[in-house]
């Protein structure tokens, strides 16, 4: 009695003794998508000021989490000078860290 492997997506055995994976099935809806454009990179801005909590409530979700950048659409320094201003504004009390209960 032959033993069959216990994962599904091992590698199966012809009858040719040639080894093949199953395709993937994925749920790969429509396809493409546009990456969204930096908001800072747009305005030109090369710092983001602690104190200026209306922008940075933008960029914060309801429990008090940072967005991350697939969600905000920044590009990768925006994102990093955007964290470290909200941690800083955090800090002193201007936004909070977790949500009100």
């Amino acid at each position: 009695m032959e033993r069959r492997p216990f994962n599904r997506n091992a590698k199966k055995k012809t009858k040719d003794s040639k080894t093949f994976k199953k395709p993937r099935t994925g749920s790969s809806g429509t396809g493409f998508f546009r990456k969204k454009a930096c908001k800072f990179c747009a305005e030109k801005v090369n710092a983001v000021d602690y104190k200026d909590v209306a922008r940075l409530q933008k960029f914060i979700t309801e429990r008090g989490k940072i967005t991350p950048s697939r969600l905000s659409g920044l590009c990768a320094t925006h994102q990093r000078i955007l964290a470290t201003a909200i941690k800083r504004a955090r800090h002193i009390a201007l936004l909070p860290y977790t949500a009100r209960y």
